[in-house]
């Protein structure tokens, strides 16, 4: 049985222009020990749908319309707060994207580690500061001791991020999802924060689930990737099958705007033409067919089911159905590793 089972899941948010559907459908899972990392520009509903996961989105505007989310068997959409507060912080914990704004700026960083040991771990306010502070070491944090008593304003990017990672992980959670975790650190600090994670999954095979829209990120560390646009999950794969077997268009143009550095001639980068769909009120068809090179007339009608490309690969285009032209295969893939 997987750690983590979301099926069709659904979101949408009621504001004063419409209804926002935000979230189209979802199915993934995350197993013991693995780390699935959701692709997809920004709007493709990658951190609602991880919102979701944690009970955090806010009603009455926002709503989980359809769909299940089993956490070790059990159903979470069925708990209420109460019992939701059990599991989160305890069991899964989430690092949000801006370290700045999540944490407490009026509170010492070492006591927001120590809340969260105090309230699910049942210990001393003693104890908690001891395994404070050692938490604060294992992500890296030096003068661990001085460093407790310290406000988040005291700490560089790099290191509030640290600290947000060491609130996730006090408790020694089974799930762990990093939302967009390397957001606005320079690329030294970001390969330091992903490596933490790296090194802290294998010590304690934690599953993760990494939201990002960075395509290095995801060669780095993931093992599985789900590829989102529109609010729909458009390609699901091995970091493996991504990028040598990409099968979705949009997967194409994702890999097609990274830069080359093994092109001895300058390039430009091609981006994907158009804009995101508007989800006030979605397309009747393919979310994706209004920029889609490829896309036919049943593109724009019907939303195409999800085709088995091969073990564990699976892409939502209709390019895949057997009655439909034969193109040319993406052939940049492996030259862009």
């Amino acid at each position: 049985m997987s750690l983590l089972e979301v099926n069709n899941l659904k979101v949408n948010f009621k504001t004063y222009g419409g209804t926002v559907d935000a979230v189209r459908g979802v199915s993934f899972n995350v197993n013991h020990g693995e780390t699935v990392a959701i692709v997809g520009e920004s709007g493709s509903g990658k951190s609602v749908t991880v919102q979701a996961i944690m009970g955090l989105i806010a009603h009455p505007a926002g709503n989980v319309q359809g769909g299940s989310i089993r956490f070790k068997g059990k159903e979470l959409l069925k708990l209420n707060k109460k019992q939701m507060r059990e599991i989160k912080g305890k069991q899964m914990s989430m690092i949000f994207q801006d370290s700045m704004t999540s944490l407490n700026p009026t509170m010492q960083v070492g006591k927001q580690i120590s809340e969260g040991l105090i309230y699910h771990q049942n210990v001393s306010k003693r104890e908690a500061k001891v395994r404070a502070i050692k938490m604060l070491k294992e992500v890296g944090i030096p003068n661990a001791d001085k460093r407790y008593e310290q406000y988040p304003h005291e700490f560089s990017g790099g290191m509030r991020q640290r600290v947000m990672i060491a609130i996730a992980l006090a408790c020694n959670p089974d799930l762990l999802i990093a939302d967009e975790p390397t957001t606005a650190l320079d690329v030294t600090i970001q390969a330091q924060v992903l490596e933490l994670l790296q090194d802290i999954q294998e010590k304690k095979d934690t599953s993760i689930i990494l939201i990002t829209h960075d395509l290095g990120v995801v060669a780095e560390g993931a093992d599985k990737v789900i590829v989102m646009y529109g609010g729909m999950m458009v390609e699901k794969c091995s970091v493996h099958e991504l990028f040598f077997n990409p099968n979705h268009p949009y997967t194409w143009g994702l890999l097609e705007s990274i830069p080359n550095v093994y092109h001895e001639k300058k390039e430009r980068l091609k981006p994907i033409e158009g804009s995101p769909p508007d989800l006030f009120s979605p397309p009747k068809g393919c979310p994706f067919a209004p920029r889609c090179k490829y896309a036919m007339n049943i593109c724009m009608e019907e939303v195409p089911d999800l085709y088995d490309i091969a073990e564990g690969h699976s892409s939502r285009c209709f390019l895949n159905d057997e009655l439909a032209p034969k193109i040319a295969e993406f052939s940049d893939a492996e030259e862009l590793v």
